[in-house]
């Protein structure tokens, strides 16, 4: 469980605040449809929107992410607010339900890398190869507001037959899976609106070879 320490940094070329570094914590944390208490969201226009009320990264891609570079990263580096040990959130199917601790997720769609991420970080290359990667974890909504801590495990209470997952949604939005174009658009439904329309059309210009 981890929440934001919000700092002021020149991440990007330019000063400002960001609660990216967020850091683990011990107590129970409430999990409400706008958001997780105590956490900090600066940048409302690319952030804080109902479908990204928590974000999921897992442990195993962490570990993955202190072999390429070199150096530990721990729980909250991704800037996620949940750290899943054995759980593949890269994987999870779009529209599937979790239910951790007190609360219900409902799992909507990937993280897109962004140029404050790879300040964050100091790697000017990382939205390439988070990109490339894949792997991003994925955004939640929350179904049932509650409580989750720290230990507790993730069950999963329904999963859509569609079968889309996550890192195929983010594949295709980074024009990188031609071949999951009509299996992707099967989950379209699933999306929230604003990434729904995006995707359409990326899909669309896929088809038409346009782009």
């Amino acid at each position: 469980m981890n929440v934001a320490v919000v700092r002021t940094e020149e991440w990007t070329g330019r000063v400002g605040r960001s609660g990216i570094d967020k850091r683990p914590v011990q107590h129970p944390v409430l999990f409400e449809r706008s958001g997780v208490r105590g956490d900090t969201v600066c940048d409302r226009e690319h952030h804080g929107a109902w479908y990204q009320a928590a974000y999921a990264f897992d442990r195993e891609e962490l570990e993955h992410w202190s072999q390429v570079l070199g150096r530990e990263l721990v729980p909250g580096n991704a800037g996620e607010n949940l750290t899943l040990v054995g759980v593949d959130s890269s994987s999870a199917v779009i529209g599937e339900r979790w239910r951790i601790g007190g609360a219900v997720l409902r799992v909507t769609g990937p993280r897109t890398p962004c140029r404050v991420f790879a300040g964050f970080w100091d790697v000017p290359s990382l939205v390439k190869q988070f990109s490339a990667h894949g792997r991003t974890g994925a955004y939640l909504a929350v179904e049932e507001p509650g409580e989750i801590a720290a230990g507790d495990t993730v069950e999963v209470l329904s999963r859509p037959e569609h079968g889309v997952q996550v890192a195929e949604v983010f594949a295709v939005s980074m024009n990188r899976g031609d071949g999951l174009l009509e299996h992707v658009e099967r989950g379209l439904a699933d999306l929230p609106e604003e990434w729904r329309a995006s995707l359409a059309a990326k899909l669309a210009s896929a088809r038409s070879g346009t782009r």
